[in-house]
């Protein structure tokens, strides 16, 4: 396969999560930015002092983990969209090395503002637990790795209502990101596999390998 263009993309290397506490309460707030590309600030108002806390909380557990590193548009190629922070890449990630592959199978990171029809609106906060913490989503299937959830899978339960409460709180953001691509599949996308960008449009008019 022909790599029409590449550069380095703006990846982050998750680690695994320490806890500091082995109890359920909730860990001070930390308010320095956390990492090279930050998460949008919570829109909604009223909530009571406890549901701020842990808004707060999440707001920098989400920063903390880096989940703008892939849900955050343009961000794979070198060049985020921060009308579309946290809505979901139209670039994709390969599953297997392009240059080993012709048509690798491609995932695209999820939409997860509180969009109803285009996000995470209309997903039950279990839901939302169980994708983060065990890579489970709706209808029982497992995530593939590239949502890197056993890393997730020490978080507390307070994380995870924190977590869940920020993104309930910012602002929905109506972006459909692109179906995952099967292996050998024919499609427009731009992806990435481990910082490399490819550009795959060629393919859909001739294939260089036999």
């Amino acid at each position: 396969m022909q790599v029409k263009s590449f550069f380095l993309a703006l990846l982050l290397v998750f680690s695994p999560v320490v806890l500091a506490e082995s109890s359920n309460t909730l860990r001070e707030v930390k308010r320095e930015k956390l990492t090279m590309l930050g998460v949008p600030l919570p829109q909604r108002e009223g909530e009571t002092e406890e549901q701020q806390v842990y808004i707060e909380q999440g707001k920098y557990l989400v920063e903390l983990l880096g989940c703008a590193s892939c849900h955050t548009d343009g961000v794979l190629r070198g060049a985020p969209d921060m009308e579309r922070q946290l809505a979901g890449s139209s670039v994709g990630i390969a599953l297997a090395n392009p240059t080993e592959v012709a048509r690798p199978a491609v995932a695209f990171p999820s939409n997860i503002t509180p969009d109803n029809e285009t996000g995470i609106g209309r997903r039950t906060d279990e839901q939302l637990h169980l994708a983060i913490r065990h890579g489970i989503v709706p209808g029982g299937a497992s995530q593939l790795p590239i949502m890197p959830w056993p890393v997730y899978a020490g978080l507390t339960d307070d994380d995870l209502r924190s977590i869940v409460a920020y993104l309930r709180a910012i602002k929905p953001v109506r972006h459909k990101v692109p179906a995952a691509v099967k292996r050998g599949q024919k499609h427009p996308f731009d992806y990435v596999y481990f910082g490399i960008y490819y550009s795959d449009r060629s393919m859909l008019e001739e294939d260089p390998l036999p």
